[in-house]
Formats: C-alpha cells, structure tokens, sequence
C-alpha cells in the first residue's frame, strides 16, 4: 500500500454528487437508501471511476492490495456505516473485488475508547507510517493498531499470492535497476527513461516504495540492492 493524491472534482461532478447526498437526506439516510441510490448513479459512478484510476498506483491497481486491477469503488467508510457519505469524494477509493466484496464488505474497526477508525486511508496518510515491508519475506510487519487492522481486514500477509508477488515483484525491480544504472552509465538515456517510466507502471508499487525508501540507510540499501542497484535507486528516489 502506498499513499495517493486525491484528484479535485470538476464543479459539474461535484454539484451532481452533492444533490445525491441531499436527496439521499431527504429519503432518510439509511443503508437502503444510500445502496439504492448508488446503484442507480451510472454516469457519476463512471466519472469517479475514471479519477481514481488516474490516482490509482500502476496502471490502476487496487489501492489496498496493490496487486489487482482496480475494479470496484469502494466506500471507505461504508454505506451501511454512513449512507450520507455514498457520495462523498473523500469516501471514494479504487479497489479490486477481491479486497472490496471478498475481505473488506463492510468492515470498518474502530478503536474501542477514541472510536477512531482503524483502517489505513491511503489518500490521508501515509501507510509507511502504520505499515512496514519486508522486502526478503513479501511480508508487511504492523507498526500501529491501524497498521495491524488493515493487514488483517485485506488478508495482506495471509493471501500466500501476494506475498509472493512482492517477493517476485523485489527480484524484477532489483534487475531493473541493475539495468538502468548500466545504461545511465554509458550514456543510453533513452533506454535509461524506457525503464524508469516501466518502474513507474509496475504492479506492487508498495515495493518499489520501499527500495527507493531502503536508500535512506546507504549500508542497508548497498547490503540487500547491491551497489549497482542502490545507486540507481539513489538517483531515482531524489
């Protein structure tokens, strides 16, 4: 998981959202209601699908998993939970089925004593600060209650596909910037760009967050990139 930038909505879709909260209130906000309401919203839903996309990491993975196609419009906070947010934008995240209907439906944990919610909201903050990767192990280590929550809720060390794929996804980035720093070096710069703008698409843009990451400690980084790898992921991540 990594953080995203929400995009700002055009005035059109922003009033069209806003007169589908009111009317919403006026049915009487219920989770009836707000469901009903959402799945009648065919042309808002895909103007919300095309911005988040365009936040999503890679070509539009899901912003929890970070290995699937996004597919779903996830309310953050669900419906059931808060049928008057079934518009809002700043509800609004990109996720695959897999997270939206499999693990997350609706979950939301919150702290017993604050009633704060426990679930990482990558468009809030930043999940480095909650969540830490293991680049050896494909594993995420909790470092806060909500850090734990969220591996929880998605299954993110539990789904044996995609702790393997960040494994794979570390050994496919490691070669790749072997690759850029050997055309950097000898003046290919076009090659060099071809495969920093493919880092940039990959699936599992939570790992090549956490290598760029690895190069503020330089002896860690030298000892688990190697030199050549740690000084492209240098001039990279600047």
């Amino acid at each position: 998981m990594i953080p995203v930038q929400r995009l700002p909505l055009q005035p059109q879709l922003a009033d069209d959202l806003a007169r589908r909260t009111e009317a919403v209130r006026r049915a009487g906000p219920t989770t009836a209601t707000g469901r009903a309401a959402w799945r009648t919203a065919r042309e808002p839903k895909a103007r919300l699908r095309q911005l988040l996309h365009r936040m999503a990491p890679g070509l539009a993975r899901c912003m929890y998993c970070g290995d699937n196609l996004g597919t779903d419009i996830d309310h953050f906070e669900p419906i059931a939970r808060a049928p008057l947010r079934t518009f809002d934008w700043h509800n609004h995240l990109l996720a695959c089925a897999f997270c939206n209907s499999n693990r997350k439906r609706d979950q939301f944990p919150c702290d017993p004593v604050t009633g704060a919610h426990l679930l990482i909201d990558p468009a809030r903050e930043d999940p480095a600060d909650h969540l830490q990767l293991y680049l050896s192990s494909g594993s995420y280590q909790a470092l806060t209650p909500k850090g734990r929550a969220t591996i929880e809720v998605f299954a993110l060390n539990d789904r044996a596909e995609l702790v393997r794929a960040r494994r794979l996804a570390f050994t496919v980035i490691r070669a790749m910037l072997d690759e850029w720093h050997t055309r950097h070096t000898t003046g290919d710069h076009p090659g060099a760009l071809e495969i920093a703008e493919a880092l940039d698409s990959l699936w599992q843009a939570d790992v090549l967050r956490a290598v760029l990451r690895l190069t503020h400690t330089p002896p860690l980084a030298r000892a688990v990139l190697g030199e050549r790898a740690y000084a492209a992921a240098d001039l990279l991540g600047r």
